[in-house]
């Protein structure tokens, strides 16, 4: 038998700013939590335990060996079952509460699915590590008028805000123009604290709490802040004489790239992901049975892992395909078209 809920929720309920109505609108609220890795796994256990009734967890990627540094709801059974993050999640979900549905989608958030996967929510919260996706999850999010919690970490910084369409500046408004590759640290580069994660990340589900319970500010601030050396900052945005191309002009440029097939380099990771353009389903064990002729093959249910010196391959159902050994993106695209098939 399940505890009461009254009893898993008896000590938030007891807060003012929660209260039994409060609870009952986490209850009846549905979240997407775009990306599982360092910010997204404490954002969705901080949801989960506090009673937010669905969950929706993006994420392209599998857990491996050094994410479990400062991904949360990670282990080592899941390294070596080598689970998409999603996935492993959702089942580490499923134990804390029972209560909260989970939706595990193993995707990459694209042009060609954002506005599918980010559809019939209430709230959307930022777990990812790449200025392309949070101007993806920008567009949809004003285009549909849907409020959205950005967050960003590195090194022992980080920092939040909540966007509100049609009240706020928009993610395009603050950084108009997206920054060119190599200008800006990553996790890959300079590293990352996991206490400095789970600040922000404790931040983001904050704001969300606020916003699915209808408290949250009319103009809420940008924070800041450095763990390490102790500074705590609070900005406040205001829109300024400049245009936004999506907020002011309704021009969606992130969401409009449909066409082409989309290779990204990966924050953190030294590898590249190919996304197929269009329909990309592979059937993994027949690909399976022609690798294994050339080298080594791991293979689930969720993805098919291939080792040929110095490349390791990673293909999902889905076509989508990480490259990693590769230098640059076109000799991850020969690689791909190598093993995989252009």
């Amino acid at each position: 038998m399940n505890p009461a809920p009254q009893n898993r929720y008896a000590r938030q309920v007891l807060l003012p700013q929660i209260g039994p109505q409060g609870q009952e609108r986490l209850r009846a609220a549905r979240v997407a939590v775009v990306g599982c890795g360092a910010l997204g796994t404490v954002i969705a256990d901080g949801l989960a335990r506090a009673g937010v009734g669905f969950l929706r967890l993006i994420d392209r990627d599998v857990v491996e060996l050094h994410n479990l540094q400062r991904q949360v709801l990670f282990d080592e059974t899941d390294v070596t079952a080598g689970l998409p993050k999603a996935v492993a999640a959702a089942n580490k979900l499923a134990r804390i509460n029972s209560e909260v549905r989970v939706e595990p989608v193993v995707a990459d958030l694209a042009p060609r699915n954002a506005e599918r996967l980010l559809d019939g929510v209430d709230l959307v919260v930022d777990g990812t590590d790449n200025f392309e996706t949070r101007y993806l999850i920008n567009d949809v999010c004003v285009k549909h008028r849907r409020p959205w919690v950005y967050g960003a970490v590195v090194a022992t910084y980080g920092m939040t805000t909540t966007f509100l369409p049609g009240r706020t500046v928009c993610f395009r408004c603050m950084l108009l123009k997206k920054p060119a590759p190599g200008t800006t640290p990553t996790c890959d580069t300079v590293g990352v604290l996991g206490a400095a994660v789970n600040v922000v990340a404790s931040l983001e589900v904050v704001q969300a709490l606020k916003v699915l319970t209808g408290q949250v500010e009319p103009d809420p601030p940008l924070v800041f802040v450095d763990v390490w050396e102790g500074v705590w900052e609070v900005l406040s945005l205001r829109k300024g004489d400049r245009r936004c191309p999506a907020c002011d002009e309704g021009r969606f440029d992130f969401l409009a790239a449909r066409e082409a097939d989309r290779v990204v380099e990966l924050c953190g990771e030294g590898a590249f992901q190919i996304t197929p353009h269009g329909n990309g389903h592979i059937l993994l064990e027949r690909l399976a049975d022609r690798l294994r002729r050339v080298g080594e093959v791991f293979q689930n249910e969720y993805l098919l892992r291939f080792r040929a010196e110095p490349y390791e391959i990673t293909v999902f159902a889905d076509g989508r395909t990480l490259v990693k050994g590769a230098v640059n993106e076109a000799e991850a695209k020969g690689v791909y078209a190598r093993y995989v098939g252009a």
